[in-house]
């Protein structure tokens, strides 16, 4: 081997552990998001809401798990936090169907929904692998009027979820 071509091949061999360590953990090979009643992303790929980079990727509210916020602390989707944007509020019964609307699946372990500081609902698949269309009735309990829901997907064999938030008027 040439003097310079094995040169390469030492520091190269030598990086690969330390570019291995640097690299992100991987995100889920899932995205998805709630498209009925419509999510603010959804709202925002639909033009319902001017928005910006989630218009074009509605399914990628994609964050560390346990956040609370709308835009799965991406900065990027930070409008998804704005309750002053003028977001489409949809009215539902008190035991209201959300659809989750997935482009890729992954292996699920929980889908939690939150209203007024609480959880209102949790769904266990247990690493169960989900279909294209995820659909879950959730009771809202005593919550009346007007809520905004955020709906977290939690994806089995990473450290990540999805996130997306709704806007509804419970018994509205």
């Amino acid at each position: 081997m040439h003097a310079s071509r094995k040169t390469a091949a030492l520091i190269g061999a030598a990086l690969a552990p330390v570019i291995a360590i640097s690299l992100p953990a991987g995100s889920a090979s899932a995205h998805g998001y709630i498209s009925d009643p419509p999510s603010r992303q959804a709202q925002c790929a639909a033009g319902t809401v001017s928005c910006g980079d989630i218009t074009y990727e509605p399914q990628s509210v994609e964050g560390p798990k346990g956040l609370t916020n709308c835009s799965g602390g991406n900065s990027r989707f930070a409008e998804l936090d704005d309750d002053s944007k003028g977001w489409a509020v949809t009215s539902v019964p008190k035991n209201a169907t959300f659809s989750w609307k997935l482009t890729a699946q992954h292996s699920t372990s929980t889908w939690e929904y939150y209203a007024g500081g609480q959880q209102i609902a949790v769904f266990d698949d247990s690493g169960a692998k989900p279909g294209a269309v995820v659909n879950h009735e959730v009771d809202f309990g005593s919550l009346t009027g007007q809520q905004k829901v955020l709906a977290v997907w939690n994806v089995a064999d990473t450290d990540n979820a999805f996130y997306a938030c709704i806007d509804v008027n419970v018994g509205g």
